[in-house]
């Protein structure tokens, strides 16, 4: 098949890539080409800005792709471009959607399932607040998934919707998991902030590139919605509790008020997983209408340990700071 990708390149899109080149499919790759890939050559390379529909007229023109997997949309209006430009087009198109959008509507059961999107939106937190960039970023998500839901419904636009939470990958450019690692390596504590957690249920991203294959392969799931996420639902202590060991490493814990941490501007990159803004999603329907099996947690884990242990990668956001991590410690 020919499959066009809409940027990603630098984590899930890279393996999803590699993927879909083993299983014997033609891959062209549209993005602004600002960060360089470690593709193979034979990947059609596409230049142009997502946001701007003239760009990505230009960069698609005369084409059309048995399926396009877009990895980089993000409000409503670029869906209402998207879907104007593919309109009889391609035969599947598969957004990546975000957990996220279950945060910014009325309050819902964890975990979330599919249906818990039919509530209306919370207010808006204060701008200019770290609370109001994730609930925009929930809110652009989920009007971009109704825009694609009514080209189904009015158009048959061939759509199918994967909500993801939060992704755990060796190409994590946030490096969230080697943060962690970092700090249980270096001996200090790691510092999370007191009080209560929300409980953690990510993602292995072999298992986001295994979701999209089947889809692709199969055909399936056209008008339909998908939560992807790994089985485990886990503390934030159960979690680093369980990287320590995988890891070999001594773990310390150090709880420190979230404000002070606010304050001293160290989170999240202290502490990622304790973020306020993660979502919870209820695998059921993948598992039985895509046959989805995830990797189990401690072996994914496995494998990340062992690739960050024999890499050199550039020190994570926050890391730097490491040595106001631990004065803070001493002082409080």
């Amino acid at each position: 098949m020919d499959i066009l990708i809409i940027g990603g390149t630098r984590n899930v899109g890279h393996f999803l890539t590699l993927e879909l080149l083993r299983k014997g499919h033609e891959v062209t790759v549209f993005n602004r080409g600002q960060t360089p890939d470690d593709l193979p050559a034979e990947v059609q390379r596409l230049r142009g800005d997502r946001g701007d529909p003239g760009s990505l007229a230009g960069a698609l023109a005369g084409r059309s792709f048995d399926v396009v997997v877009d990895m980089a949309l993000y409000n409503a209006d670029d869906a209402e471009v998207i879907t104007g430009l593919l309109d009889g087009r391609t035969g599947q198109y598969l957004f990546l959607s975000s957990g996220q959008v279950y945060l910014v509507g009325e309050e819902s059961p964890r975990p979330f399932a599919e249906t818990a999107t039919e509530k209306p939106f919370l207010p808006a937190p204060l701008r200019d607040t770290r609370d109001y960039e994730e609930w925009l970023y929930g809110v652009n998500k989920a009007e971009a998934e109704q825009v694609l839901l009514r080209a189904r419904q009015m158009r048959g636009f061939p759509v199918t919707t994967l909500r993801l939470p939060m992704v755990n990958s060796e190409r994590d450019h946030f490096h969230r998991i080697y943060g962690y690692l970092l700090r249980m390596r270096d001996g200090g504590p790691i510092l999370l902030p007191a009080g209560k957690h929300l409980r953690l249920r990510h993602v292995y991203a072999a298992d986001v590139v295994q979701a999209i294959t089947r889809v692709i392969e199969t055909g399936i799931g056209k008008g339909r919605v998908y939560n992807i996420s790994q089985d485990e639902t886990v503390t934030i202590d159960d979690f680093l509790v369980l990287l320590a060991e995988t890891a070999g490493h001594p773990l310390k814990l150090k709880r420190i008020d979230r404000a002070v941490l606010e304050n001293f501007q160290l989170l999240p990159n202290c502490s990622p997983f304790s973020d306020p803004w993660m979502s919870e999603l209820d695998n059921q329907k993948s598992k039985q209408e895509l046959g989805m099996q995830y990797t189990p947690l401690p072996v994914y884990l496995a494998k990340m340990v062992k690739h960050y242990e024999g890499s050199q990668l550039p020190l994570p956001d926050g890391y730097p700071r490491r040595r106001e991590e631990i004065r803070l410690v001493s002082e409080t």
